[in-house]
Formats: structure tokens, sequence, C-alpha cells
């Protein structure tokens, strides 16, 4: 393909990219796996006729959606004997995205995990519909499928997740307020403030990945929580830090022992209290923590 024709294709793509990205992490829940799937959008981009192209945009992400229901199926077969709990791969996210209340919730870690419990077309059709706002007909073409039948999967995806999604946001002084509390009690190994800022029917869920020690199963209730934190604390005598962060459009805390990175804490506050953590040890998943990632839609 001559250089005329790339260069367009190049900014087009350029210029859509973190859209592109966005879209590809929230059906996959994976960065890594969302970039593979950028880079074979890219591959099939430039061999496409823009001048048969009305809708730029509409057709990356037609490719892309595509691409990540493809990689979305491989990837259920090997979670399927994934080792322990797993959660979707942290992102330091920038404070704008936090801006976009909508786009925020959407690339959290609590509601990829409750995309997870969705098939991968359901998947696709809420992403690009409740979170991009693409008509029907045009998620039709992405999943292949009837309009009619994707109005059907829209609704069912709809009711699925408005079950399932938190029915509070908190504030954002109380979530900061909650969580300078827990990690003032995890630093300085304080067990009653730790009590004190957990919800009592707090849920843990830990990813460790087979490589790090992690809880096997999700962890609930304040006093059982509370046992598995206090027995982490005293980690072979290491100093443990948390370092406030935004993680996946929101605050969580990066934990390091002995300033060595140990692992993210992204957690949810509800009623002035930590009712949700989701922590990630797997090394294999930390790897986005060094640079800032730009969400878009």
């Amino acid at each position: 393909m001559c250089a005329d024709t790339t260069e367009p294709a190049t900014e087009t793509f350029v210029r859509h990219r973190n859209l592109l990205f966005t879209v590809a992490y929230e059906i996959l829940g994976s960065a890594t796996d969302a970039e593979d799937v950028l880079q074979e959008t890219w591959l099939r981009w430039v061999r496409v006729d823009l001048d048969q192209v009305r809708d730029h945009r509409a057709y990356l992400v037609r490719i892309t959606t595509n691409q990540a229901l493809s990689r979305l199926r491989t990837l259920g077969r090997r979670k399927e004997t994934y080792t322990g709990s797993w959660l979707p791969e942290p992102l330091l996210t920038v404070p704008d995205v936090a801006d976009d209340v909508e786009l925020a919730e959407s690339v959290s870690i609590a509601m990829l995990l409750v995309l997870e419990s969705l098939t991968p077309t359901e998947r696709a059709v809420f992403v690009l519909r409740e979170v991009f706002a693409f008509d029907y007909d045009e998620i039709a073409r992405s999943v292949d499928k009837t309009p009619a039948a994707v109005r059907q999967i829209a609704h069912r995806a709809r009711s699925h997740v408005a079950a399932r999604r938190p029915r509070e946001d908190p504030s954002a002084a109380e979530t900061e307020a909650a969580l300078t509390a827990f990690r003032r009690a995890v630093e300085t190994g304080d067990v009653q403030g730790l009590l004190d800022v957990l919800s009592p029917d707090v849920v843990l869920v830990a990813d460790g990945g087979g490589v790090r020690q992690a809880v096997p199963r999700p962890v609930s209730g304040a006093d059982k929580v509370l046992r598995v934190l206090t027995s982490g604390l005293d980690r072979v005598g290491a100093r443990i830090t948390l370092e406030p962060a935004n993680v996946n459009g929101g605050p969580a805390l990066i934990m390091r022992l002995d300033g060595e990175l140990d692992g993210v804490l992204a957690c949810r506050v509800d009623q002035g209290r930590v009712s949700s953590i989701y922590y990630v040890r797997n090394p294999e998943k930390l790897s986005w923590l060094d640079t800032g990632i730009e969400f878009s839609r």
C-alpha cells in the first residue's frame, strides 16, 4: 500500500485510538489483550478502501469489536483453568477520567466484574449501547445480528447489569475519608481502626494468579476480611505503604512492601465504610501501573 494511502489511515486510527482501546478493554477486562486487539484492528484497517467507508469511527469500532469478541471467547476458556479468583487488569488512569462519571463507572473493577457475568455478545452490545451510545443498526453490524435481536440482547443485558450494579454512588469526600482511614489503619497495624472502617458485609476478592499468595475465593464479612488483612500485615517484617492512586477511573491504593510493588487495592465505599476490596497481586497484571491510561468515548 502506498504512503499517500496509509497516511490518512494512520491519522484516523491515531485519532480514535483511545476510544478503540476503551471499547476493547471494556469487552475484555485485559489491557494486554486490548492492545493485541488494536494491533489486529490496525492490520485490517490499513487494507480498507477508505473512500468506500462513510463513517470511519464506526467502522473502526466494528473491527475492534469483532476482534475483541473473538479474543474474549478464547479468554473464557483460559479463565476456566485460572488459579483462584480472576480480576480485571488494573490500569493507572489519568484524573480526567473521573470527570466523566458514566465512563469512570464503566471501566471500574466492580463494573467489569458485573460484565464478566454476561455472555460475550451481551457484553459487547451493552458496552456499545450503554457506554458509547451506538445505534442498534451499527451494533448489529458489529456483532453480526439483526437490529431486532440486538434490541432484545441490549434489554436483557441492561436488566442483568441493573440488578447487580451498586445502588448508590458515594461522594468523593466520603470515599476519600474512608480510604484515608483504611490506609492509616493498614500502615500502622491498627486492627480496631481497620475494623471500624470495614462495612459489616464487606467482601474481599484477591487475585494472585497462582503466582502470589491470595485467598482462593471471595471472603465475606468484616471479621473474616479482617483476619485475612491482618494476617498479611506482617509480611516477614516488611514495611507496608499504601499510595493513593487513580485506578480504573476511581480512587485506589497501591501497596508496596519495603518499597517493592505488591499489589493494587481498588475499594468500593458505601455509607462511609469500605464495602468491597479488589486486591490484585498477580504480577502479570501489574505492568500497566507505570503509565496513565486515557480512556475515551
